[in-house]
């Protein structure tokens, strides 16, 4: 049976996630700002959470309703039987996004909806469940735009971004995400040598990896929110977690390089924990000294821009880049993602196409410049392309970059809706013990903590806004700089050309653990490797 799904993504990343779902067999697929929806069943709904590149998180919306006031959605979530997705003794938590006149504090919002859900379990059962912060069995997302309301379930949990091979960063590192994204936009699918000559952790190399070889992002993670829901089917996921049909094998090579030494120990640290020594090499080495590669290769970048990071003579690092692509990457393609015009500017080369992303709050260009040897009419005379028709059309649309379009405030304003989450709201100092007791005085009633909370926890106005804002069903791409990881290196290549997951037998699925498994364990068994992990896992923290 097909139902309703979100998948949300970063601004400027839409069309490529729903290219990518296209792909994946899902139906009446629809771009909206920040999030695309469409249509399809619990398989689908598996799989778009455990192979999608570019989505953060996929959201399975409840009901759709109209609201004015809090009252009216407090009546209209109590409408929904939460029996049948929440059993007694069982843990929830509500994440809320607001966008509206109307509703000025989300966290207020995320309240009612929790109470409407409490209210109707102590109606009927005369037991309540309880808010867990950190791990809940239900994770559910309200969304409100002016008076248009969707609720949903969490099926993700934590972000897809946060892939797990990741085992150390540096300052600034850039989203796996986005860094999907990019690459994704490139059209490369792994029919050339790819090469970052400025990786810092390797997060570009290691999504160029998954992309080149048709790996699933999600096979590195411990878990999804899905799997506590109470119609979770094991064996199917089991399936499509331990399916490796579609594999590819990847006849070129990935290179890495930086002029810092702890970035490239980092990157290879993060290269080794997703196995894919094999296909990715990381070297020390100034942008100065690049050489022409002997292979055509494509170039993705993510250059300093001097607002996270600071670089001496940042303009001058810039010129540089220029300076070997003239001269050293000739007849091969360069793409560049950076923040200031200034910078730009002193690549000395003219792009064929631009790309409006979001790194964070900064409102960033994706750039592509085609080296070729001598002039252009001679190049154009030999049959050479600097823009397709489809780049010379996305370059002729009007008003394609705006000088003032205000997403740095949009993207701010959201950042400060975040903290009206139940789940990461963080109490000012000053006002914690009062709230303590509140909280304690509430969860002793059980009453509805009604308007007298509405205005006082130190939330900021988000009435009166643009009408940018508006009219959308918006449901976001958040940001999360967070890392983490479990630590996979150490291992040694398997048969699958590098991907090694140390000691395993002949397949590295099987299990989460990435250890000593086979095909076909029992999710059960899986279950208790995971736990017997965490619990290493903490011992090695202790």
């Amino acid at each position: 049976m097909e139902f309703e799904l979100i998948a949300k993504t970063f601004m400027g990343l839409e069309p490529i996630l729903a290219q990518e779902l296209t792909e994946l067999g899902a139906n009446d697929v629809q771009i909206g700002r920040r999030m695309v929806s469409f249509r399809g069943d619990k398989e689908l709904m598996y799989r778009a959470n455990f192979q999608l590149h570019t989505a953060i998180r996929i959201l399975k919306p409840i009901i759709h309703f109209k609201a004015r006031s809090a009252d009216d959605v407090y009546n209209e979530v109590l409408k929904v039987d939460w029996t049948q997705h929440l059993d007694q003794g069982k843990t929830f938590a509500v994440d809320s996004v607001v966008f509206s006149e109307e509703f000025r504090h989300s966290k207020f919002v995320a309240y009612k909806v929790k109470d409407a859900i409490v209210d109707q379990f102590r109606e009927r059962t005369g037991n309540r469940p309880n808010i867990s912060v950190s791990n809940p069995d239900l994770r559910l997302h309200i969304h409100i735009a002016d008076e248009d309301c969707t609720l949903s379930l969490d099926s993700s949990g934590e972000s897809l971004h946060r892939r797990g091979y990741r085992q150390e960063s540096v300052e600034a590192p850039l989203n796996e995400v986005l860094a999907a994204g990019m690459i994704l936009m490139t059209g490369w699918k792994g029919d050339c040598d790819f090469i970052d000559p400025m990786c810092g952790s390797g997060t570009l190399l290691i999504e160029a990896a998954l992309i080149a070889r048709n790996i699933s992002p999600g096979v590195f993670r411990k878990g999804y929110a899905f799997e506590k829901w109470k119609d979770f089917d094991a064996d199917l996921f089991d399936t499509i977690y331990n399916d490796d049909s579609k594999e590819r094998e990847f006849n070129h090579h990935i290179y890495g390089y930086d002029i810092d030494m702890k970035c490239v120990n980092t990157a290879r640290l993060n290269v080794r924990a997703a196995g894919l020594s094999s296909t990715i090499t990381v070297q020390q080495a100034d942008i100065k000294d690049f050489a022409q590669p002997a292979e055509k290769s494509i170039m993705v970048t993510n250059p300093p821009y001097g607002e996270r990071i600071s670089t001496p003579d940042l303009l001058g690092t810039y010129r540089t880049i220029g300076e070997k692509l003239k001269h050293a990457f000739v007849g091969n393609e360069a793409w560049i993602l950076s923040y200031r015009e200034e910078c730009f500017d002193q690549i000395g080369l003219r792009p064929s196409i631009k790309y409006p992303v979001y790194n964070g709050s900064l409102e960033c260009e994706f750039r592509k410049y085609t080296i070729f040897e001598g002039k252009l009419k001679t190049f154009r005379n030999e049959g050479g392309t600097v823009k397709t028709d489809e780049e010379k059309a996305a370059m002729a649309e009007k008003h394609r970059f705006k000088k003032n379009r205000e997403f740095k405030q949009r993207l701010d304003e959201e950042k400060d809706n975040e903290e009206g989450d139940i789940r990461s709201f963080t109490f000012h100092h000053h006002k914690l013990d009062s709230f303590r007791r509140r909280e304690e005085e509430d969860e002793r009633r059980g009453g509805e903590r009604g308007e007298r909370y509405g205005d006082r926890r130190g939330q900021r106005d988000f009435g009166g806004r643009g009408d940018d804002r508006r009219g959308n069903r918006d449901f976001g791409g958040r940001r999360d700089d967070r890392r983490g990881g479990r630590d996979f290196g150490g291992r040694k290549d398997d048969r699958r050309g590098g991907r090694d997951f140390g000691g395993r037998k002949d397949d590295r699925r099987g299990g989460r653990d990435f250890g000593d498994r086979g095909k076909g364990r029992s999710f059960d068994k899986r279950r208790d490797d995971w736990k017997r992990n965490d619990r290493r896992d903490q011992d090695d923290e202790n």
